[in-house]
């Protein structure tokens, strides 16, 4: 078992910043990745950024540039940075980690709730 804590999440302004953070703790074993997800109202879940055991990182398309994603290994810990925010990234962002199998290892969790909105 894999818990997964999410925070960070708010109302801000379009432009302005959050930093998301996300502790995990558990069973983590053969960690592959560690990554930042997010679900609209009405849409499906979809990938926002992820951190590979190597270091490197990946990122939609929609959020390269302005989003972040970073881990500290001791803490298992991932975070997001997002800055220059829009109203279409207001969604319920959740983290999760996926084992060399590309299995999810956590549940989806209620997430934080980012709202970009003026």
């Amino acid at each position: 078992q894999v818990q997964l804590v999410e925070s960070g999440g708010g109302l801000v302004q379009p432009g302005g910043s959050l930093r998301l953070s996300c502790a995990a703790s558990g069973s983590i074993f053969s960690i592959y990745d560690m990554g930042w997800y997010r679900q609209a109202p009405g849409k499906q879940r979809e990938l926002v950024a992820l951190i590979i055991n190597d270091g490197s990182t990946v990122y939609a398309d929609s959020v390269k540039g302005r989003f972040t994603i970073s881990r500290d290994n001791a803490k298992n810990t991932v975070y997001l940075q997002m800055n220059s925010l829009k109203p279409e990234d207001t969604a319920v962002y959740n983290c999760n980690i996926r084992d060399k199998y590309f299995r999810f290892l956590g549940s989806w969790g209620q997430g934080t709730q980012v709202t970009v909105s003026s």
